[in-house]
């Protein structure tokens, strides 16, 4: 989902800005930020800085690696025969549903 590209011109760019760009124009990088999902890269002194997104980007990107690292913790899980019948799970499940 997050390719960290703009589509321009029949290619894909990486949206790039200066500090300075950030400091003079904070509005019109915020609006970017906050209408498309990618984050803009700050470069100073012409090398790369920082990384600037949205609050809801940053937490959708956020709870994309808490979900991925869940599912490699099953994953983990299954490989070390750490894993019981899907009907004693199903039951547990009833039964803290209960309480």
């Amino acid at each position: 989902m997050y390719n960290f590209c703009i589509y321009y011109g029949g290619d894909y760019m990486p949206k790039i800005r200066s500090s300075a760009d950030l400091r003079n124009n904070y509005n019109e990088i915020s609006m970017f930020c906050h209408k498309y999902p990618e984050p803009v890269f700050i470069t100073k002194n012409g090398k790369g800085d920082l990384a600037v997104m949205s609050i809801e980007t940053y937490e959708e990107l956020t709870s994309r690696f808490e979900l991925y690292s869940q599912i490699k913790d099953g994953i983990d899980n299954i490989a070390s025969g750490n894993t019981r019948p899907f009907s004693e799970a199903i039951a547990d499940i009833r039964e803290r549903r209960k309480k």
